[in-house]
């Protein structure tokens, strides 16, 4: 009898040890949230409240003890953070490197096409949607209990031009951004000349806005903010003379090129072409600082206005390749 019972005992206890220890991590989900800044309004729709809602992408098996990275996506115009997440395939990548994903949603009241309004003066500032999606990186920064050095912003087209602001505008915030068929900050002068810089690149200095920026003393000469930029060399929407010339902006900005100088790019430090095959073949350029790279140039050839290696079942998708979020990844191993 006194066996049976410890036998009894002895399979229960195996039961709910199973259940405690051996318990399936929680799966992946999305939450929704919103957050406001009172520098959040933009010229372009005064009338519009100075907040934005989001999307989180919680990763398969967090839970509040982990002090997670925080990727930050902003979608280009007339997609959604659910199109975005999808094209992307983001929560594949978030679950299996354990980051936090936050993705801002554009009002269409703010812009009829849900496009981030980059042009906007307020914007191009720091100030406007600029603002409002920093509020955002905070909040989520706190509610999840995300890793604040560990903060990395991609986006692409309008949302890569968000991106380039909030890199150059709020560099205490964020380690580096991924500008994917984007524009530099303060690339167009006004609204009314934004199409045209998107076509035939920049009609402002923008070196000099990397000047500037860095000589406001926003950054600690220690601590550069890395750019990645990719582009297709067959865009015929954002054209690729803006992504030279955010690469310029930036190696301003990091301290790479002399205040004033010419805008043709300096040398870089390593360069390398890769062959087709998978995927289109790409040039990439590395310039680096102290032993650390912090601006790489990938150029695609063949890829036009689309997310290189995106699901094919979207807009401005490409399923050619190379992955653009795997050549993130590389990137911010490589940038430390």
């Amino acid at each position: 009898m006194r066996r049976r019972f410890r036998d009894a005992a002895a399979r229960l206890f195996r039961r709910v040890s199973a259940r405690l220890f051996r318990r399936e991590p929680a799966p992946g989900r999305f939450e929704a949230g919103r957050a406001s800044s009172w520098r959040g309004y933009v010229s372009t729709a005064p009338g519009v409240e100075p907040a934005r809602d989001y999307l989180v992408y919680v990763p398969r098996g967090w839970n509040r003890r982990t002090r997670a990275p925080l990727r930050v996506l902003c979608h280009g115009c007339n997609q959604t953070p659910e199109d975005f997440a999808a094209l992307t395939r983001i929560a594949a990548h978030a679950d299996r490197d354990g980051t936090l994903v936050l993705l801002p949603r554009q009002s269409t009241s703010a812009n009829a096409w849900g496009c981030w309004n980059w042009f906007e003066a307020n914007t191009e500032r720091g100030a406007g949607e600029a603002a409002i999606v920093a509020a955002q990186i905070v909040d989520v920064r706190r509610r999840y209990r995300a890793r604040r050095e560990r903060v990395w912003v991609a986006g692409l087209s309008a949302g890569g031009a968000l991106a380039a602001v909030l890199g150059l505008r709020h560099p205490r915030l964020v380690r580096g951004i991924l500008v994917h068929s984007g524009l530099a900050c303060g690339a167009a002068s006004s609204p009314a000349s934004a199409l045209s810089v998107m076509r035939r690149g920049p009609d402002n200095d923008v070196a000099r806005v990397g000047d500037t920026a860095r000589g406001a003393g926003r950054i600690d000469a220690a601590r550069q903010v890395a750019l990645l930029v990719v582009h297709g060399d067959r865009d015929d929407v954002v054209a690729p003379a803006n992504a030279t010339a955010l690469v310029d902006q930036f190696l301003h900005f990091n301290g790479h090129a002399p205040a004033g100088s010419a805008a043709s790019l300096p040398p870089s430090h390593a360069s390398s072409h890769e062959a087709g095959g998978t995927h289109y073949p790409i040039r990439t350029d590395d310039w680096e600082r102290d032993g650390r790279i912090d601006v790489r140039f990938v150029r695609i050839e063949g890829l036009g206005h689309a997310w290189s290696g995106g699901d094919r079942g979207y807009a401005y998708s490409d399923p050619h390749g190379p992955d653009a979020l795997e050549l993130f990844a590389r990137f911010i191993a490589d940038a430390g």
